[in-house]
């Protein structure tokens, strides 16, 4: 006889595969780049061990990705219609905390406002809020309880619910209101992963953050053994041209190997 169990499957998850469902239909071109970080590491490292504020390497990474984009604007515009873009001011970061809701794991989005304008120590701050924070299985947010709305959202069907992202996504203010201009995964966090994952999402730039491996490199002719970290890179190419993802990449890169602000 074949045994088996079943589980409540959490509602939460509901949103996640509407996401995915319609960031399949976005124009992303994905970049796979490995960084060396060691001397980022050490200077995060050492910045803890003077100051009584403590810093996350996440949280370093979330605020040099955010003010190397405030540079590149328009790789966090969102497209309006055909002819116009929207580029807000601010750059707003969504990343996913993890969160044990009845028993079970569940990926719950946090938008850090303003993550180009605010410190590091206060990014750090609100990550280490919302993991530390009491959920419900009906909160869809961290920042605050959900509406009788977006209650509801779970309970209409699914071309309902996917209409509501499309609705969404064309009217960018809305959009950036709710989930900010940015997207940032980090499953390098849960466990070491030799290589690279690429998310799906409908934000028109995503950050897949890896794990950090010891690897073998070449230094100025000599072989060393540096940190590496892998990261994926998704852009809109509706409102980023590829000259100019590539110029993006590349400062990028330079300001988290070289510790931009530490």
């Amino acid at each position: 006889m074949t045994t088996y169990r079943t589980q409540k499957f959490p509602k939460s998850r509901i949103a996640t595969i509407d996401v995915c469902e319609i960031g399949r239909q976005k124009h992303h071109v994905t970049g796979l780049i490995e960084l060396d970080v060691s001397r980022s590491r050490k200077k995060v490292r050492d910045y803890n061990r003077q100051s009584p504020d403590k810093i996350s390497f996440n949280a370093w990474i979330i605020s040099v990705i955010s003010q190397t984009i405030k540079k590149y604007e328009t790789s966090a515009a969102y497209l309006k219609g055909k002819s116009r873009l929207v580029i807000f001011e601010d750059i707003n970061v969504s990343m996913i905390v993890e969160k044990e809701i009845n028993g079970q794991k569940v990926p719950i989005p946090l938008v850090i406002e303003r993550a180009n304008a605010v410190s590091i120590e206060e990014i750090t701050q609100q990550i280490s809020d919302a993991r530390n924070k009491k959920l419900t299985e009906n909160d869809i947010v961290l920042q605050k309880k959900s509406t009788k709305l977006e209650e509801l959202y779970y309970y209409l069907p699914g071309f309902i619910r996917r209409y509501f992202w499309r609705f969404l996504l064309r009217h960018p203010k809305l959009t950036f209101s709710k989930m900010g201009n940015v997207a940032v995964t980090s499953i390098g966090m849960m466990g070491q992963i030799r290589g690279w994952f690429i998310p799906i999402s409908i934000h028109p730039i995503c950050f897949g953050i890896g794990s950090i491996i010891k690897k073998p490199i070449v230094a100025e002719d000599k072989i060393e053994i540096a940190e590496m970290l892998s990261m994926s890179i998704l852009l809109d190419h509706d409102v980023m041209d590829g000259a100019n993802m590539a110029r993006f990449i590349s400062e990028l890169s330079k300001n988290i190997e070289n510790g931009l602000n530490l």
